[in-house]
Formats: structure tokens, C-alpha cells, sequence
């Protein structure tokens, strides 16, 4: 088990370093960093006394070290535009992030799992193409142009949910469903096609051999085993929720790190999207450590092989 956690470890440095190299050269490569906050026409004293401030007058080199440095330690300094901690800005607008992606996470696991089975375990029929229909329109559908025909639906025609803004639970279901459209889709074809690949195993014989329901054999043994592939892909799901976030939170002015990292970039304030790009990673590698743990916990042949790995080493 050492030997695994190590290599996690060197994964997220490695991962940490290389997000912030690539941040460092897009922000300098897309011209001054302080033009995003230095009134225009802003005399040659003046912004040399800002870049002065910020550290912009250290050599290039310097420069990347440090940053790199800081992305590796967590002090990203303050924020160039509101002079804040930067990490404190991204921190207090990380708990309405987390609820709204934990949100996504629940409804595209639900509807995803649910569409692709019932797609591989219903007949042809009305149902069946309504499911598949949805997964191919889920992924079609572009997220900002769904989540504004939402708010003209539900919140200017309707008016049943609020248009904007994180104020109780109400908030965050017209966003959350957004976000989630994608991913379910995706989620409910895995699943569809897993059961239905799974489904002329020959274990799934032997158990249609003893007599059992048909509906036994699909949700015991089809099913558990078709949750696999549907697991690893909540890894990669993570990394697009935090990411989509960012046009979602847009969309709907919702006060989470995805909005704060959008503004940010638009003043070209480098502390505090290092801070977003860093927590970011952080929560993927979080999350795909747990569901590696789910994996283990659920299929038996990965237990195995991990508790096997020290005796190969």
C-alpha cells in the first residue's frame, strides 16, 4: 500500500508543477499581466512602481521559480486586483462550488445509471428510445445555451426556481442540472453498453441457469459488475464538473470559484487563478483517489492485487 500512496504523491507534485507552468506561460504569453488591472494611459512610473509591487521586475527565471513554488506550498501571495489573500478568496467561494458539483455529482449518477439500465434491460419501445434520446441530446447540447433556455423555462416563464445568486437549496437545482446534463449522458451509454456486454457472460448464464428472476439476474449480477467502468469515469467527471463550473457559474452569477476564476482571468490576476488551478487539482487527485478506493472496495480481483503488490516488490 506504501508503494501506491507514493506514487499518488509524486503524481499530484508532478501534476502541480506542470499546472503551473502552463498558467505562467499563457498568462505572460497573452501580453503585460498588469494590463488587466492598470487604468489605461497609466503613466511609465506608474506601472513600473505596480509591477514593482506585484514582483514583475524580477527576471523571468526568478519569476517561474517562485511561482512554481508557490504553487507547491500553498502561499500564492496576494491577489493583484483586491490585494487578498489569494488563496483565501478561492477558499471562501469553495463551499458553494463543492455543493453545487456534489449536486451534479448525484444527479448525473442517478439519472446515468438509471437511463443506461433501463436502455439495456427494457424492450424496444417508446422508453427505450426516450433514454437513448436523452443521452445522445445530453451531449449534444452545449452547457451555457442549455443553462439559458433553463432560466428563460423555469425561472422568467415559469417562475419556479430563481434565475441567479446561491440563496438555499432553490439556487443550486437549475445550475446542478446543467452541469450534470453532460456527464449523465455519457454516464447512462457506459452503463448501457457495460450491461449489455456483461450480459452473455457466462456467470450471468449459470445464474439464469438456476432459476433465477430475470430482474435478480440484472440488478445483482449484471449490474455490480457494469458499475465498474461507470466508476472510473466519476474520476474524470470530477475534473469536468470543476472545470464546467466555470461557464455554469457564469451563466446563472452563481458565487463560486468557477465565477471568481473567470473574472480573474479577465484582470489577468495571476494569484488568484494560480490558487483556483491548484485547488483544482487538488480536488480531482482527491477524487480519484476515492473512487480508486470504491474500485478496490467493489471488485474483489483489484483487493487482490493490491494486497499482493508488496510481495511483488
Amino acid at each position: 500500500m506504501l508503494r501506491p500512496a507514493l506514487r499518488r504523491l509524486i503524481l499530484l507534485f508532478t501534476t502541480i508543477v506542470a499546472a503551473s507552468s502552463v498558467l505562467f506561460a499563457l498568462i505572460h504569453l497573452g501580453g503585460d499581466p498588469i494590463d488587466g488591472f492598470v487604468a489605461p494611459g497609466s503613466s511609465l512610473e506608474v506601472r513600473e512602481q505596480v509591477r514593482a509591487r506585484v514582483g514583475l521586475n524580477r527576471p523571468l527565471v526568478e519569476q517561474y521559480g517562485l511561482f512554481v513554488w508557490r504553487g507547491l506550498s500553498g502561499d500564492f501571495g496576494e491577489s493583484w486586483r483586491d490585494r487578498q489573500p489569494a488563496l483565501s478568496a478561492v477558499m471562501d467561494r469553495l463551499p458553494a462550488t463543492i455543493a453545487l458539483a456534489g449536486a451534479a455529482i448525484v444527479i448525473s449518477l442517478t439519472l446515468g445509471v438509471w437511463a443506461g439500465t433501463a436502455s439495456a434491460v427494457l424492450r424496444p419501445g417508446l422508453i427505450r428510445i426516450g433514454v437513448r434520446l436523452f443521452s445522445m441530446v445530453g451531449q449534444a447540447i452545449p452547457s451555457f445555451w442549455l443553462g439559458t433556455l433553463a432560466i428563460f423555462l423555469f425561472a422568467a416563464r415559469l417562475g419556479w426556481l430563481p434565475a441567479s445568486g446561491n440563496d438555499g437549496w432553490r439556487s443550486i437545482v437549475l445550475p446542478a442540472f446543467t452541469l450534470a446534463a453532460y456527464p449523465g449522458s455519457v454516464l447512462a451509454r457506459i452503463v448501457q453498453v457495460s450491461m449489455l456486454e456483461r450480459s452473455g457472460r457466462p456467470y450471468v448464464t449459470t445464474a439464469r441457469g438456476k432459476g433465477l428472476r430475470e430482474r435478480t439476474v440484472w440488478t445483482r449480477h449484471i449490474l455490480p459488475n457494469a458499475a465498474l467502468p461507470a466508476l472510473g469515469f466519476v474520476g474524470v467527471e470530477a475534473g469536468f464538473l470543476v472545470g464546467g463550473t466555470v461557464v455554469v457559474e457564469s451563466v446563472f452569477a452563481y458565487p463560486g470559484i468557477g465565477r471568481l476564476a473567470l473574472q480573474a482571468a479577465s484582470e489577468r490576476d495571476l494569484p488568484v487563478l494560480h490558487a483556483f488551478v491548484i485547488v483544482t487539482v487538488v480536488l480531482v487527485s482527491v477524487t480519484n483517489i476515492v473512487v480508486d478506493l470504491i474500485s478496490v472496495l467493489v471488485d474483489p480481483r483489484q483487493r487482490s492485487r493490491v494486497e499482493m503488490a508488496p510481495a511483488h516488490g
